[in-house]
């Protein structure tokens, strides 16, 4: 979980990430009918928090599973 800083405070949630693999690649897991923009934006938040700049977006409710995976990187 990745706390959230407000004006110098610490609030008492966070966002969760679904997986975290060796600090070094953050995987949000999903079953829609498509990805859409906003789950790529949550998936940034989590890689922008975390200072992680790989990402990795599964959407498990595809034929194909590999139609489902997409990769993001920040530079």
């Amino acid at each position: 979980m990745f706390p959230i800083q407000y004006k110098g405070g610490r609030l008492n949630c966070g966002y969760k990430v679904d997986f975290l693999i060796e600090d070094r690649i953050v995987v949000e897991l999903k079953a829609v009918t498509q990805l859409l923009k906003l789950h790529e934006d949550q998936l940034l938040t989590y890689m922008k928090l975390s200072g992680i700049g790989t990402g990795l977006l599964i959407n498990f409710n595809v034929i194909v599973l590999k139609n489902g995976i997409r990769q993001l990187v920040m530079a």
